[in-house]
């Protein structure tokens, strides 16, 4: 089943600045070949079910490994049976409702 996942990982008990882990997670997602699109509070990823959450898996695994005892994330996804979507349509559909 595809997903489109919006992904935001909360390193805990890291100071600060979450840059360094943020960053670490976009390498581990662009290594899967899966389509993402990272934005100001999180990563939009998208492709089927079990690969994305393997991501996710990879990415907290990752985190954990430079330091964060801890982890938050928040994640909002949608799945659809009727008809193919990607991220890119979602955006353009309501870009064109704007422009009408």
């Amino acid at each position: 089943m595809k997903v489109i996942v919006d992904l935001m990982i909360v390193p805990i008990g890291v100071g600060v600045s979450l840059s360094p882990y943020v960053a670490a997670c976009e390498e581990v997602l662009s290594g899967t070949g899966l389509k993402t699109a990272l934005h100001a509070n999180g990563t939009n990823i998208e492709g089927e079910w079990d690969d994305v959450f393997a991501a996710v898996k990879a990415c907290h695994e990752k985190v954990h490994a430079l330091g964060a005892p801890r982890i938050h994330t928040n994640i909002k996804l949608g799945t659809r049976t009727d008809k193919s979507q990607s991220m890119e349509d979602k955006v353009n559909s309501v870009e064109q409702k704007l422009g009408q």
